[in-house]
């Protein structure tokens, strides 16, 4: 058996790509489906949806390949994370639709708690803020809304996890109720320091701990799939959240390296080694892989809209059909316009964490349009991720590792990193470097890696550290006055949309 199967299960698409033990490409498939907003700042799943989508992009690119199941040693799963479902153990139907992480809803539960001073024992020991993001208060909110759903909880009827935890309830018939570590670490719940769901959060909360699954190594033993669901028992070898599965695709395994996904939303992510770095700038300390039972840690950024602004543009203003319109418009905008778009949509993430503001433009003339306001949105995720770097570099400087050094080399990966303009404005404005690796699918890549591994099949962290290659470098271009100038306008029009919120 020479391959693997990664399973990438997204915000808005889920995804099945066949590698081979080179950690080449041997076939994938792709199904995107709905997403439902009930309410402004709602945002869910249908948890069928999330589970049709990936039986049959897994079956679709089995037969692709033409081998059949045979030739597949393991699976790998990563998964859209803090998006939170609960569901019947013994029917395995979902109480409510799955609630996803960029779902608000939650905003005054969490006002509350902070008013009570609860935010610093879920920072202490979670390492994340008290915010409708993460799935513990998504959990709570089904758990008080929906009917009956507390008795049955409170009598071991109910089973919560977040979507790997779904797909391998799924993928084994209901056998097993299992997560890894970066996924618990992502739900407000766990303690990353004793490694173990915290007994004190989930009370306050009102959460049985009854719900919760076992937790286990990002490179284990996850159980095996029904043999009917693709001609053979298949085991499951590897986990981990979609930002660490990136992470860990882009061979970011020394401290201090720093990779930025670029979905959806944009994460990124700096390896801080065996301790987890408490921020001081609202960053994020998170799990980003855990491997023979040892955790190594990393400070996170979360910006809610990155690829999404480009979906708007298309979904929302119908001003485009297609994402890869945007670059040529962009090139062709008026540069002597300071067009600004702070895309919150549904708030703003790290490091302003402000659930209450929404999206903004400023700096419209009469002779704007759409070339400056595609432009706008792919500068918008350039200046988010320079607001994240420049916060994780505060709190890397402060635990003295590299305080005098400049920012190291950015590894990119996801779709819109895709985009030549787009990266070399990021460049630009966080003035450092930024490589894009032969293979995008970096985070399918790292699911791959770890289940491999975990057969026997792949190379030892080292050797596939080695193995990574850039495929292209921005290095910046852009004059020090021109790009300081372009990220106070920036600064200012944050400040103006969270002062038009409050």
């Amino acid at each position: 058996m020479t391959h693997i199967l990664a399973i990438d299960q997204g915000t808005t698409s889920t995804r099945a790509i066949l590698f081979d033990t080179s950690l080449s490409i041997i076939a994938s498939a792709q199904e995107e489906f709905a997403q439902h907003f009930p309410n402004s700042g709602w945002v869910e799943h249908d948890g069928s949806d999330l589970w049709s989508t990936t039986a049959a992009t897994c079956r679709s690119v089995i037969e692709k390949a033409g081998q059949g199941a045979d030739q597949i040693a393991a699976i790998g799963i990563t998964n859209q994370r803090e998006t939170t479902l609960v569901w019947d153990r013994k029917t395995g139907k979902p109480l409510y639709n799955a609630i996803v992480w960029q779902d608000r809803r939650t905003s005054d539960m969490c006002k509350a708690l902070k008013a009570d001073g609860f935010e610093e024992t879920v920072t202490d020991r979670t390492g994340l803020l008290l915010d409708p993001y993460f799935s513990g208060t998504k959990l709570a909110w089904i758990l008080e809304n929906v009917d009956g759903a507390r008795a049955r909880a409170e009598a071991g009827e109910l089973a919560f996890g977040t979507v790997d935890s779904w797909l391998v309830w799924n993928l084994t018939g209901g056998k097993e109720h299992l997560t890894d570590a970066t996924n618990a670490a992502r739900t407000m719940l766990y303690d990353i320091r004793k490694g173990r769901w915290s007994s004190s959060i989930c009370e306050r909360l009102g959460i049985p701990m009854s719900m919760l699954p076992e937790v286990r190594d990002c490179a284990a033993e996850f159980g095996e799939t029904r043999p009917d669901l693709f001609g053979r028992a298949i085991p499951i070898r590897g986990i981990a959240g979609d930002q660490q599965a990136a992470t860990v695709g882009q061979a970011c395994f020394e401290p201090g390296m720093l990779k930025s996904t670029y979905g959806t939303g944009c994460f990124a992510l700096l390896n801080t080694g065996e301790t987890p770095v408490r921020s001081q700038n609202r960053l994020l300390t998170t799990i980003a892989y855990q491997l023979d039972g040892k955790p190594t840690y990393a400070l996170e950024g979360s910006i809610f809209i990155a690829g999404a602004v480009v979906q708007w543009l298309r979904d929302g203003l119908k001003m485009i059909r297609d994402a890869g319109e945007t670059q040529p418009m962009a090139e062709r905008s008026d540069t002597s316009q300071q067009v600004v778009l702070v895309p919150a949509f549904t708030g703003l993430g790290a490091p302003y964490w402000n659930a209450e503001c929404r999206g903004a433009i400023f700096g419209l003339t009469r002779n704007s349009g759409p070339e400056e306001l595609a432009r706008a949105a792919l500068e918008s995720v350039g200046f988010q991720t320079r607001d994240l770097l420049d916060a994780m570099k505060a709190d890397w400087s402060e635990t003295g590792a590299k305080a005098d050094a400049s920012t190291p080399a950015l590894r990119v990966d996801g779709g819109m990193s895709a985009s030549d303009f787009t990266m070399q404005f990021l460049s630009d404005i966080i003035n450092a470097p930024v490589e894009r690796p032969h293979v995008l699918e970096t985070t399918a890549m790292g699911a791959a890696w770890l289940a491999g591994h975990q057969a026997g099949l792949l190379p030892d962290m080292q050797t596939f550290a080695d193995s990574w290659t850039a495929e292209a470098r921005f290095d910046p271009t852009m004059a020090e006055e021109q790009r300081e100038e372009k990220y106070i306008a920036w600064k200012r029009a944050v400040e103006a949309t969270i002062g038009f919120a409050s």
